[in-house]
């Protein structure tokens, strides 16, 4: 399944990060049981395994002819890492001028 078809099937944009793609999957799953409908279920999930997995994403993304607006989307779920570095490097500068 190619990334459009994964994305046409869930209805997510092309610009849509982890947690929309994740939304929009638990949605189709409850109107698509897999008890109830075992065969869209199983569509469904192999959808969401395509659009999931940040490298596969990252590959179909930089194989695309403009890939820089779409690179936002990778990023845009990851936590920032803030390093907390305390008063004393602050003091030792303010110092120094």
């Amino acid at each position: 399944m190619t990334e459009m078809e994964a994305r046409l099937l869930l209805g997510v944009p092309e610009e849509a990060g982890e947690e929309a793609i994740r939304a929009a999957y638990l949605a189709k799953v409850a109107q698509f049981p897999p008890d109830r409908e075992p065969e869209q279920f199983e569509k469904i999930r192999d959808a969401y395994a395509a659009l999931r997995d940040r490298r596969a994403r990252s590959r179909n993304i930089l194989r695309d002819g403009n890939p820089l607006p779409k690179l936002e989307t990778l990023v845009d779920d990851l936590p920032v890492k803030r390093d907390f570095v305390g008063p004393k490097i602050w003091r030792e500068a303010l110092k120094s001028k």
